[in-house]
């Protein structure tokens, strides 16, 4: 049965009002408290579009937009699939985890939008071009070889070029409309060792190339992570795109690094950077810059301020995360952008129309693990603190069927209902020790059950719990906390996940009523 959700928060921040007005006046970093890494953004008279990566995850690469570079909202995806092939499907034992479409790049030129990416599955370049950057359709060329955190780039002389690589750095000329390599063209080394002005004691070399164009000079950011030090922000500058560039550190504090350069409309500048924060993922900050000698000097005195000129966040829900009822009007089969599935999903296995109200995940076929079974329905986790819940119907479960909601990542944790020799248990599954084990099972007696997941990513706890609830009041814990580490083979934070695969028999289905994600952990809040 659906309830009500109750807004008591309200009360208590009307009654704050007065001591917090200040602060609810000001933005804070990070400006975005969730997995938006790698971030490309463009400004376009007085709208702002940002893309991200999202690798393994299909519908991918995702623009969001904003008026004032804090409240952002998704607006849609440059691809529904990347490529129809084993490791992007889950089939055939294969996967693509960490891998899929990375770091993306994004430009306006002549009246169209281009987004470009690259992905080690499939060993290609993509270019997603538009004339509509929030509606679409997009149209798709892609090419080979795949070229690595490349920055797509127009100069003024109508020549485009694509800047690559990682420690050696090389430029590629491309067509007119981007869409592949120009015939004739070589590729040359740009800078022969970008992480020179971080020090050459090893560690990552330069990459995520994004370079900029400002007052006829050429700035191009990477980022380096020296051995035994932290993310670094470097800079090289030049008159002319083939050089020669003359480089420098930018910034370095708290690991904040990866992005370039933004300007606002009455002239301010800011650099978006993103900050490693543990299992909530990769988060984005936004840095004041001003200029100095022809150089961009980032940070408030080198450090990146808690503060900052600029509106203050209405929070992440609903444009980066959102409640979903599973309502729908007669034929309409969409999921909000919210949504993503991991890795490309069997359409014909889901549906918001079969039973009205519902998301029903139906089996088609033999799966031996959670990471590897399709149709899991994520979206992001949310910090500093965020709960996700759903009340699940398990009746048409079958046997050695288990469903419910997880926390996705390497090591992942969920609650749900497994059936075994006729007979379903509620189960509680950590695979923190990197294999999952069954820390606790509870007998269920009747079909609907409410299934809740709490995250705390305070101070960079990384902790989650499970609860669960049969009677719609009173939620109750099951297992044990679940330790949440940002995992390289994943390479994406935590995601909550609706869920539903066989480990014997295909044919059965789960109907979900809903998702609700809260900004906090809620811990006594009635399903």
């Amino acid at each position: 049965m659906k309830k009500l959700l109750v807004r008591s928060g309200l009360v208590m921040a009307v009654l704050l009002v007065p001591v917090l007005a200040l602060n609810a006046q000001t933005a804070r970093n990070p400006i975005l408290f969730a997995d938006v890494p790698d971030m490309a953004m463009i400004r376009v008279g007085k709208t702002y579009y940002m893309s991200s990566t999202t690798m393994h995850l299909s519908p991918g690469l995702p623009i969001m937009k904003s008026n004032d570079l804090v409240n952002w909202a998704l607006v849609g995806y440059a691809y529904d699939t990347l490529a129809n092939v084993d490791a992007l499907n889950l089939t055939n034992g294969k996967s693509t985890y960490g891998r899929g479409s990375w770091a993306s790049s994004l430009r306006y030129h002549n009246g169209t939008y281009y987004v470009t990416t690259f992905a080690q599955t499939t060993g290609k370049t993509y270019v997603f071009t538009t004339k509509d950057i929030e509606k679409g359709p997009w149209k798709e060329a892609s090419f080979k070889p795949s070229y690595h955190d490349h920055s797509l780039f127009f100069d003024d002389d109508g020549r485009v070029y694509m800047i690559y690589g990682a420690g050696k750095l090389r430029l590629v000329e491309l067509t007119a409309d981007a869409s592949g390599i120009k015939p004739g063209t070589t590729e040359q080394v740009l800078i022969e060792n970008a992480s020179t002005p971080s020090g050459t004691g090893g560690g990552l070399p330069a990459e995520g190339s994004q370079l900029f164009k400002v007052k006829d000079k050429y700035y191009l950011f990477n980022i380096t992570w020296p051995k035994g030090g932290m993310r670094t922000v470097v800079i090289h500058r030049a008159d002319k795109i083939t050089g020669p560039w003359e480089g420098r550190i930018g910034f370095q504090d708290l690991g904040v690094a990866q992005g370039g350069l933004i300007d606002t409309p009455d002239g301010n500048w800011y650099a978006y950077l993103f900050r490693d924060f543990g299992g909530v993922g990769r988060i984005p900050y936004l840095i004041p810059v001003t200029w100095e000698d022809g150089w961009p000097v980032l940070g408030v005195n080198g450090k990146a301020p808690e503060t900052l000129d600029l509106p203050a966040s209405k929070g992440l829900i609903p444009g980066i995360v959102a409640s979903d009822e599973f309502t729908r009007k007669k034929g309409e089969s969409a999921l909000p952008l919210v949504w993503q599935w991991n890795h490309n999903p069997d359409n014909q296995l889901w549906s918001v129309q079969e039973r009205k109200g519902y998301l029903r995940l139906k089996t088609g076929r033999i799966d031996t693990s959670f990471v590897m079974a399709r149709n899991t329905l994520t979206q992001r986790t949310i910090g500093p603190e965020s709960s996700g819940s759903t009340a699940l119907d398990v009746a048409n479960l079958k046997e050695g069927d288990l469903a419910g909601l997880s926390l996705l990542q390497k090591n992942y944790g969920l609650v749900g209902v497994k059936r075994e020799n006729g007979q379903n248990f509620i189960v509680m599954v950590s695979a923190a020790s990197g294999k999952p084990l069954e820390i606790q099972r509870i007998p269920l007696a009747q079909k609907t059950v409410y299934l809740k997941a709490e995250c705390n990513f305070k101070d960079r706890a990384d902790t989650a719990r499970f609860f669960y609830c049969l009677d719609g009041k009173s939620w109750k814990p099951i297992g044990e906390p679940l330790k949440m580490p940002y995992t390289i083979p994943h390479f994406m934070g935590y995601r909550f996940g609706l869920f539903n695969y066989a480990t014997q028999q295909p044919g059965g289905f789960a109907d979900f009523d809903y998702f609700r994600i809260t900004a906090s952990r809620a811990e006594s809040a009635q399903p």
